[in-house]
């Protein structure tokens, strides 16, 4: 099912987010850009690569008014125990979302119900809790942070350049296009 466009479900649940429990609700992530990053399970195989490799960008993100959220059905627990037993997950700086009842997962449409476990979703909700991107991989196959990061800069650009969109593998800094009658067939 389609999620671009969507706003946010509503939810409300823990998280360990630097040595801490917080709560982290939907009207909490309002307000500036957000990463939602839906894994299957803390302690397997392919999820800490994506993690750690998310957790290289963080500060970039942050710069771009990013906030990550990093989300399976495992309890916030289990992320504190993942991450101080994972050198790769001990380097997570951004909270870490127990969604143990399966709210938010279903909210974003990517539960795996026979499984109680989320597939590997990463979505970019805008300031206003809207679903901007939305990419949904099987299991075993790993995302990059670096691709996120783009989305993340085109996705601002076009917020705030109203009227113009970008073009395949755009970064920041080239030359967007400006949809227009004299511009059919010209591409």
């Amino acid at each position: 099912m389609a999620q671009i466009g969507k706003t946010i479900p509503e939810f409300k649940a823990q998280a360990f987010h630097n040595g801490e429990f917080v709560e982290v609700t939907s009207e909490s992530v309002k307000g500036k850009w957000g990463i939602f990053l839906f894994y299957p399970a803390d302690f397997t195989f392919v999820c800490p690569t994506e993690l750690e490799d998310m957790a290289t960008h963080y500060e970039e993100l942050q710069k771009l008014g990013v906030e990550v959220y990093a989300v399976s059905t495992d309890t916030h627990f289990s992320h504190k125990a993942w991450h101080d037993s994972s050198e790769a997950i001990g380097k997570i700086n951004y909270p870490m979302i127990g969604d143990q009842t399966g709210t938010i997962t279903r909210g974003f449409d990517v539960m795996i119900e026979e499984d109680h476990m989320a597939h590997r979703g990463t979505f970019l909700v805008d300031p206003d809790g809207v679903i901007q991107v939305a990419h949904i991989h099987a299991g075993g196959i790993g995302r990059s942070a670096k691709d996120m990061v783009r989305n993340v800069k085109a996705a601002q650009y076009v917020r705030d350049n109203d009227g113009e969109v970008c073009p395949a593998a755009w970064e920041q800094g080239q030359k967007t296009l400006t949809p227009s009658l004299d511009l059919v067939g010209k591409i």
